[in-house]
């Protein structure tokens, strides 16, 4: 039977022992937006320090956690969450505005992300998918099945990117992905329904059918294209 979040909780708990300071979960699930089966459990601990002693029993839990298909937990030590925003500005952006406590004090209480630092790192991550998609695509070649599959596993990185960019525009992202899609689609100029034809695939509330992926994909790209361009004339 799989990992359940509690059961994490509780066996990371007993792994570290009185050096957990905080167990959060964070993104799609607690967004409202986790898919069974194909949205992952993001988990952020900090310790006040890593016991080097006790990292073997941690990795047989992190194993079982990722045998129920989770990431690794981002695991820091308070200094260094502390100290990080700047390097991390998206990701922090994204755990401040979408995590829930599962144990210990809430760490993201009082931070902030410079607009500077995430007007950088947004750029950068939107031509890193842009990238990443065109060598996903070159890979899948008439594949259709293999075309639908680079749309599923990417909805979420480029979600991560939208929001980036509706917080550059100091607004609070919208939760839901149509939503946020529609809303930056207007701010980048770009056409919205293959995106739109994405999220609602990944939902199971329309399929993309096969002999459509090759069109939705092209389209996809180009709303990413445009979005890099867009993003590549944007002043903070």
């Amino acid at each position: 039977m799989a990992m359940t979040l509690d059961e994490l909780v509780e066996q990371l708990r007993k792994a570290y022992g009185a050096s957990v300071r905080s167990i959060i979960l964070y993104g799609s699930a607690v967004a409202g937006e986790h898919i069974a089966k194909r949205s992952d459990y993001n988990v952020l601990v900090v310790l006040d320090a890593v016991p080097v002693d006790r990292l073997a029993a941690v990795g047989a839990v992190l194993r079982s956690w990722a045998d129920a298909g989770n990431p690794a937990p981002m695991t820091f030590t308070a200094t260094e969450w502390r100290s990080s925003a700047d390097v991390f500005p998206m990701e922090y952006a994204d755990i401040l505005e979408r995590h829930r406590v599962l144990f210990g004090e809430d760490v993201c209480e009082g931070m902030t992300v410079s607009r500077t630092d995430l007007r950088l790192q947004v750029e950068q991550q939107a031509l890193g998918k842009l990238l990443h998609l065109r060598r996903g695509a070159m890979a899948a070649g008439g594949d259709e099945k293999d075309q639908l599959e680079l749309l599923e596993a990417s909805l979420s990185a480029i979600m991560v990117v939208l929001r980036g960019v509706s917080r550059l525009h100091g607004k609070i992202p919208p939760q839901d992905y149509s939503l946020l899609t529609k809303d930056i689609a207007g701010k980048a100029g770009f056409d919205p329904s293959a995106t739109l034809r994405v999220v609602q695939h990944v939902r199971g509330t329309e399929k993309v059918k096969r002999e459509e992926a090759a069109a939705v994909l092209a389209g996809y790209m180009a709303g990413m294209e445009a979005l890099v361009a867009y993003l590549d004339r944007f002043t903070a």
